[in-house]
């Protein structure tokens, strides 16, 4: 096999991201329930501060795999972008749009999980305030880093919604992923536009409604990385689109 073939064959990009996209959900869980989860004590700012003074290696740990997970996602959008190209090159450009802005807002929230240690460092400043203030500075900073998550995920959901399309009328993946990646950006944009409305709402509809688009992500995550695509079809698609434009 020559290396052009290697660099232009869909089945490999296919196995690339369907890893690149397991790291993204792996790091994506540990950072939710193992870290934030377990350190994170909802209405005790005091206990917080605790945890996050105590376990500060794991936090700044978190911190790096967060944006570990930023950087695959970055490399995932190429190529998933390449490999739906075929289907309809404008709204695969309009899907890395909208997880650009996704990925943009993410990265910069993610900055508040930094902002959360500066009020429990042992600088000379921070004896102006009270521990209690502080604590409340750490608290306020998890709850920035929340919502700019939410907001980052109406984006992620646009996303979800095109490439779920496009799956469904590629012809080369399955269309149940492409139904269930449509079901996941749903939910995300039900999700978000509640904790922004009416986060006591979004306090019952989370994480069951957070379900579904789990089992959408992983379904194509695992599709790309067992299966791949179907080869023959996609050359079909790329020539019959190639032939249009010409």
């Amino acid at each position: 096999m020559t290396l052009r073939t290697v660099e232009n064959s869909p089945q490999l990009y296919a196995r690339v991201g369907g890893a690149l996209y397991l790291m993204i959900i792996v790091l994506g869980l540990f950072g939710e329930a193992f870290v934030r989860g377990r350190l994170i004590v909802p209405g005790d700012a005091a206990a917080t501060a605790a945890n996050l003074r105590s376990c500060e290696s794991l936090w700044r740990f978190h911190i790096a795999a967060e944006l570990v997970l930023l950087t695959c996602a970055v490399a995932l959008l190429m190529i998933l972008y390449w490999l739906l190209r075929p289907v309809s090159r404008e709204l695969a450009q309009l899907a890395v749009l909208f997880n650009v802005v996704s990925i943009s807002i993410e990265a910069a929230s993610t900055m508040y999980l930094v902002q959360a240690l500066f009020p429990l460092g042992g600088a000379a400043y921070l004896k102006a305030f009270a521990p209690e203030q502080l604590y409340a500075m750490v608290s306020l900073s998890l709850r920035s880093h929340g919502y700019g998550f939410g907001v980052s995920l109406i984006f992620f959901a646009c996303f979800c919604l095109l490439i779920g399309y496009l799956i469904f009328h590629s012809g080369y993946l399955p269309r149940t992923i492409g139904v269930l990646m449509q079901v996941a950006g749903a939910c995300y944009l039900a999700n978000s536009f509640a904790l922004i409305l009416s986060p006591k709402l979004a306090d019952r509809l989370f994480p069951a409604i957070l379900v579904p688009a789990f089992v959408g992500e992983l379904s194509l995550c695992l599709w790309l990385l067992v299966k791949g695509v179907d080869i023959r079809k996609w050359e079909e698609k790329r020539e019959e689109k190639m032939s249009l434009a010409g």
